[in-house]
């Protein structure tokens, strides 16, 4: 079938490739690396032993108090910024023109990256003070919060597949 179009009448912006299988996945992973540690610290707020004796909890964390609340909200909170990804693979919703989402999720992938490079320079070089207990504890809260880590590299490559799938439309939507 032939339209032809006026130089009056617009033409409609075609639409982006779906995301790549990968990209689905890596954003998918992204919101189940932030589990673990949210787990962790809902365990830690509920009064599970996590490895803290309870002056540290009182004292340190003020649990019971307000640090459960402050605890559990930041397990909320990190599980939704680890759902941000999400918006990126996703072609039924999109919250923000391409271009402003794309630049949104360059910025957070920048962070992510140095956020976790600053975490490795404090764990080598500064010998942190820690409240855990040795052993079996340690190993828990390292195993939790691992996955956290393999965020910024998982979110790079998403943001990067979302902005070669959007180039040249950031006007358009």
């Amino acid at each position: 079938m032939y339209v032809m179009t006026t130089a009056t009448s617009p033409v409609p912006a075609a639409a982006p490739a779906p995301a790549p299988i990968w990209a689905r996945r890596a954003a998918h992973a992204i919101a189940l690396c932030a589990v673990p540690s949210g787990l962790w610290r809902i365990a830690m707020a509920s009064g599970v032993y996590v490895g803290y004796s309870d002056q540290v909890l009182r004292n340190i964390y003020d649990i019971p108090g307000w640090g459960i609340a402050y605890v559990i909200g930041l397990s909320v909170l990190a599980e939704l910024a680890a759902l941000l990804p999400l918006l990126l693979v996703s072609d039924r919703w999109q919250p923000l023109r391409p271009r402003a989402l794309a630049a949104l999720a360059w910025t957070a992938s920048a962070v992510l990256v140095l956020v976790a490079l600053w975490q490795l320079v404090v764990a080598l070089t500064i010998e942190s003070q820690t409240y855990l207990s040795s052993g079996t504890t340690q190993m828990i809260c390292g195993a939790a919060f691992a996955p956290l880590f393999a965020i910024p590299a998982l979110m790079t490559a998403v943001t990067w597949s979302y902005a070669k799938r959007h180039r040249g439309r950031g006007q358009a939507a």
